[in-house]
């Protein structure tokens, strides 16, 4: 019996790159992709290497850095001494002081005292105080201490009692103490006439000191307190920014005839008159002269 022949068809088999099959096309070649390369221009610029906290700018290409233009030198120049405020001229501030002679011509401290070192205790006791609450504190204590030996025999205990009233008691009874002690140790008990001296005692700075010199002993210093400071800078007497600025300036412009009493009319005509609030123009013996922006009428 003839046997039948069955055709089977041949496995499909893949072609791989290089061969080929009889009977299929022929393969085409494998496309390069290239990626078109970015030009000089299209590059993004680097980022700037942030400044420090100094505000100057960071240089990072090795070149110097650019000077401030002339002319916004020279801007910032007068806007800085625009801002300066102008001092009164030698004739203007003759007739300020004059005004206030005419008003007051013996002019006096507020604070209560029977002597130099009293005197001393008194404006060391004053700081950051009324010379109202000082006085109503003293006169009973220098009734019966009026030396730095009294005032030791008395005692820090028992001086706080008679001061306590005033603020900071604690502090200011301890720097009465050493200073009492400094002053025998040191001066046999009495109170140099110099402000490098004084200022050497505890619990006295440079106003307590020129207070001192200027009552006690008639020297012609300037002391400068919140009063004066405000009235020596709106007047325009001498401009400052600290106490010592001010009295230095006030050394410089005060005529010759006004020194010895200058830094009472100033401190009572603060205290009083221009005060820091509610000035009293209506009041003011100087108001002619006054071109502040704090006056009322």
């Amino acid at each position: 019996m003839p046997v039948k022949k069955i055709d089977t068809p041949a496995p499909n088999r893949r072609a791989t790159p290089g061969t080929q099959h009889a009977g299929t096309a022929k393969a085409a070649p494998p496309q390069k992709i290239t990626t078109p390369k970015k030009s000089a221009a299209s590059k993004k610029p680097a980022r700037k290497t942030p400044a420090k906290a100094s505000g100057k700018a960071i240089k990072t290409d090795g070149t110097a850095p650019r000077k401030m233009p002339k002319a916004l030198a020279d801007a910032r120049a007068r806007m800085a001494k625009k801002r300066k405020p102008r001092v009164q001229d030698a004739a203007t501030v003759h007739a300020i002081f004059q005004a206030l002679h005419d008003a007051n011509p013996d002019p006096q401290g507020e604070l209560h005292y029977v002597n130099p070192f009293t005197l001393l205790v008194a404006v060391v006791l004053s700081a950051q105080a009324t010379d109202s609450g000082v006085n109503r504190a003293t006169r009973p204590l220098f009734a019966i201490a009026d030396t730095p030996q009294k005032i030791l025999a008395l005692g820090e205990e028992q001086l706080r009692d008679y001061i306590k009233t005033i603020g900071l008691y604690r502090t200011k009874a301890k720097n009465v103490i050493g200073l009492c002690e400094k002053l025998i140790s040191d001066y046999g008990g009495k109170i140099p006439q110099d402000r490098d001296e004084l200022q050497k005692l505890p619990g006295v700075g440079r106003k307590t000191a020129n207070v001192v010199l200027n009552i006690a002993f008639g020297q012609e210093t300037i002391a400068v307190d919140t009063h004066l400071f405000r009235i020596s800078n709106r007047l325009r007497l001498a401009p400052g920014k600290t106490p010592l600025e001010v009295e230095l300036g006030l050394e410089k412009v005060v005529p010759k005839e006004f020194r010895r009493h200058a830094h009472h009319w100033l401190i009572l005509h603060g205290r009083y008159i221009c005060k820091a609030t509610k000035p009293e123009c209506e009041k003011c013996v100087v108001r002619e002269y006054c071109d502040s922006p704090d006056k009322r009428i």
